[in-house]
């Protein structure tokens, strides 16, 4: 498949300005008595969801029409394009527990993948006026976000070199498991953090916090601009226990990750 034309600096600009048209939609129904939806897996749906996918993905369709997309709320519905080497990951509302408890952690997350890795992403929480990005050829970056949508001041973030001992550790708000909780107490976590949505990643991307251990079910567009942006910044995403790279495009499971581990930089 002939890839798209547009230089990977400009591609991530344009996909940070949807973003945050998705995220001020999500923000105009975040403070409304919005309904929820249940899906046929039973996870919650919302009407933030859908509109931010569909701003999205009429964003992408004219930025780079050759490029399929896979995003959730499609995919939830049976809608499963042909995915070559290259192919969009798209989560126009990750947390949407969150959202719903109203915490603020809740992200807009647009990812590029290209051979099954994600080489470009973009998170960006509303409610946190924050934007993350990253790019495997440029680095990762953070931005607060002012009153008027305008990106502010670009502050490069890397992870940190994680140590043996006295590990910051992140995990999930809404998703803790058993199989978390016993890893990390086999570890030496000084302090922990938990957070929503992929905004794990990005505490670790900007030195934060050290680890991130995902031992429960979650789909390739919860992690795919997650990702992006922490390897950008100097981590990994490695499979548990293999230790392997997690990578993207796996139909064959229908799209869902296998259990994983999130690092800061020099880390086992």
């Amino acid at each position: 498949m002939k890839r798209h034309p547009i230089n990977d600096t400009v591609l991530i600009d344009a996909i940070c300005t949807l973003a945050l048209k998705a995220g001020a939609k999500a923000l105009d129904i975040y403070h409304t008595d919005f309904v929820v939806e249940e899906k046929g897996d039973a996870s919650p749906v919302t009407e933030a969801d859908r509109a931010g996918e569909e701003i999205i993905l009429n964003g992408l369709q004219a930025l780079a029409p050759q490029i399929p997309v896979l995003a959730e709320e499609g995919a939830s519905d049976g809608h499963i394009p042909a995915l070559g080497d290259e192919f969009f990951l798209v989560d126009p509302l990750d947390g949407t527990k969150e959202f719903i408890k109203k915490t603020g952690e809740f992200t807009v997350n647009i990812a590029l993948i290209r051979d099954k890795c994600p080489v470009l992403g973009v998170v960006y929480a509303p409610a946190l006026a924050r934007l993350y990005a990253g790019s495997r050829n440029a680095g990762a970056w953070v931005a607060e976000i002012s009153k008027n949508n305008a990106i502010g001041d670009r502050q490069t973030i890397s992870t940190r070199p994680s140590p043996q001992t006295n590990l910051v550790a992140v995990a999930s708000r809404s998703h803790r498991s058993p199989e978390t909780d016993a890893y990390l107490a086999k570890l030496d976590i000084a302090d922990f953090a938990a957070a929503g949505s992929s905004l794990k990643f990005c505490l670790i991307a900007e030195g934060k916090a050290d680890i991130y251990p995902r031992f429960g079910r979650t789909m390739e567009w919860d992690t795919g601009a997650g990702q992006a942006v922490l390897e950008a910044a100097g981590g990994k995403v490695v499979t548990h226990p293999q230790g392997e790279t997690l990578l993207y495009g796996k139909k064959e499971r229908g799209f869902d990750n296998p259990f994983f581990i999130a690092w800061g930089a020099d880390s086992a």
